[in-house]
């Protein structure tokens, strides 16, 4: 159609006449919901925003949100009759009120104390309260920053590392371990200790631990037999190179137990690899604090045990994403075990490095003729006499009791030349006797039996009394 032809047909059509208005503004109108159908009619007709403006003396932005409310509740088709779209709303908030009590801000502020490196999700899951979200206490944890300043130091914020998915993902409990040992950033007795740790990639669960002045391979193999022994043994075992964990001694011990050891390096990157590794900045935002409190071995031995059961028994953020319910690592584990040994069968397994002895009734123990002091507090006990290269320790659980220089005789599988004995006291084994010899920490005793000579035949004949003094003339 032309353009002269649509002129000429508007011409002839018929020109209604405009719908007066009523000349009200917005305060006119005996009800809000009136108005507001006002402004949508008005828009629909073909109005601008600025016109309807204007004329109601209505602010803009406020046209622009009835309209765009309007919109959003699909409301074009201008069925205005109903008007209870067009009614006020109330802008309070729907949810009910959330209140935080004092208790509650005063059991933070102690957890704050106690670890203050530890984030928002890590207080949540220690504070115990699920109906509480972990934004309210994230909440609660700045407002105490500012009201309390007794709070100690705030780690420093580290740039956070972008989140790769691991590639030894567990389908069941006891599939993949990780071992890993981690250095503390302070000193004990001028030594900065190691904290070595075994850690179930399923369940999240830190099977066992220890701690000792370096990370060694019988400190590896002293966790690896506490895990087997509590929880059976894995399909692999994932660490790194260290020399701790590729030693022929710990490589010996895992192709006797059948387990498959895989290492990755950690120079070239693949330090995620490893979980135990990674779940070390838990350890450290967790329990660095506490750590840094200790002054001896056996305080630092006793924080180290106090944190293994606090992760174990507090929600993981990992565990939470999977959907675990309840995210706790020992519940998740549950009662799983891996491929059980015996015990016997499980000491032979560790034999060329491991000699369980039960103590005496003054803790002493004997091992291939020699017989030496372990810990008078600990009679008629069972310990761990763990030899790696020339050094002999007697452990029990994890804790380090005494280390003697040794060597091992590797055609006879005997342990020799037993010396030079330290001794490390612990106050939950301090004995009420007195011992027959007092030792300092430096002093040893030993003594070797040596083993009895076969004996000789009857001489068919009387042998020749000797004389106890023989006088010479």
């Amino acid at each position: 159609m032309s353009h002269s032809t649509i002129k000429s047909i508007w011409h002839q059509l018929r020109v209604a006449a405009p719908q007066q208005l009523p000349l009200l503004d917005y305060h006119s109108y005996p009800e809000r919901a009136q108005v507001r159908k006002q402004v949508i009619e008005l828009y629909f007709q073909g109005w601008n925003k600025l016109s309807i403006s204007r004329l109601l003396r209505v602010s803009r932005p406020t046209i622009n949100e009835w309209i765009g409310r309007f919109e959003a509740d699909n409301l074009a088709s201008l069925e205005v009759d109903n008007l209870t779209a067009l009614e006020d709303h109330s802008s309070a908030p729907k949810a009910p009120v959330r209140k935080v009590w004092l208790p509650v801000m005063l059991e933070v502020y102690h957890l704050q104390k106690r670890h203050p490196d530890a984030g928002r999700f890590r207080i949540w899951s220690l504070l115990g309260m699920p109906e509480m979200h972990e934004r309210t206490v994230g909440r609660v944890m700045a407002l105490n920053k500012r009201i309390y300043p007794d709070i100690p130091h705030v780690a420093q914020k580290r740039r956070k590392q972008e989140s790769r998915p691991p590639p030894f993902k567990a389908s069941v409990a006891h599939e993949y371990w990780f071992i890993d040992g981690r250095m503390m950033g302070f000193e004990i007795e001028g030594v900065r200790w190691w904290s070595v740790i075994v850690f179930d990639g399923y369940s999240r669960t830190m099977l066992a631990g220890a701690v000792s002045a370096s990370e060694a391979g019988w400190v590896a193999l002293t966790v690896l037999f506490t895990a087997c022994q509590r929880y059976g043994v894995p399909q692999y075992l994932i660490s790194d190179k260290g020399s701790a964990y590729i030693s022929n001694v710990v490589e010996a011990v895992c192709k006797r137990l059948g387990i498959d050891h895989r290492t990755i390096t950690g120079k070239d990157g693949e330090s995620y690899m490893n979980l135990m590794e990674t779940h070390f900045n838990i350890q450290r935002r967790l329990y660095d604090y506490q750590f840094s409190l200790c002054r001896t071995p056996i305080e630092f031995e006793q924080a180290h045990r106090q944190f293994l059961e606090l992760y174990n028994s507090t929600a993981h953020q990992g565990l939470l994403q999977e959907q675990f319910e309840p995210p706790i690592p020992l519940r998740v584990l549950g009662e799983a075990k891996g491929r059980l040994y015996g015990p016997e069968e499980l000491e032979r397994k560790f034999s060329r490095a491991l000699f369980p002895r039960v103590t005496n009734g003054y803790g002493c123990v004997t091992l291939h003729s020699y017989h030496f002091y372990v810990e008078a507090g600990l009679p008629k006990t069972k310990v761990w006499l763990w030899v790696y290269g020339n050094e002999l320790r007697a452990v029990f659980k994890n804790i380090v009791l005494a280390e003697y220089y040794c060597r091992y005789d590797g055609r006879d599988h005997k342990v020799k030349d037993i010396r030079d004995g330290r001794y490390f006291p612990h106050d939950d084994f301090a004995s009420d006797q007195y011992t027959l010899i007092p030792l300092t920490p430096h002093e040893s005793l030993i003594v070797y039996r040596q083993p009895s000579a076969p004996r000789q035949a009857r001489l068919p004949f009387p042998a020749q009394q000797l004389w106890l003094f023989e006088l010479v003339s």
